[in-house]
């Protein structure tokens, strides 16, 4: 009985917690509708980044950079990185 009413109590605080008044987030800037520029890569050193899902480099999940004279820019960033140069 006793562990019955404890856990009653746990629970209800749990649920007290979470009620309160709806969270106010600002607005931040429209991403879509901002322009970047494209980096020059005609004449550079290649500087490709690689990113990978995990630390088995096993599945390419993204790239960034310049390579063989072109900005490429693809698929998601990770901690999991390998720079390439393949020119």
């Amino acid at each position: 009985m006793r562990a019955s009413i404890v856990g009653g109590l746990a629970a209800m605080a749990l649920m007290a917690v979470g009620c309160g008044a709806p969270v106010e987030q600002e607005e931040g800037p429209d991403l879509a509708s901002q322009e970047a520029t494209i980096p020059d890569c005609s004449g550079s050193p290649d500087s490709l980044i690689m990113y990978f899902k995990d630390a088995s480099y096993s599945e390419q999940i993204g790239g960034r950079g310049c390579h063989c004279g072109w900005w490429e820019s693809w698929g998601r960033t990770s901690t999991f990185q390998q720079y390439i140069n393949e020119c």
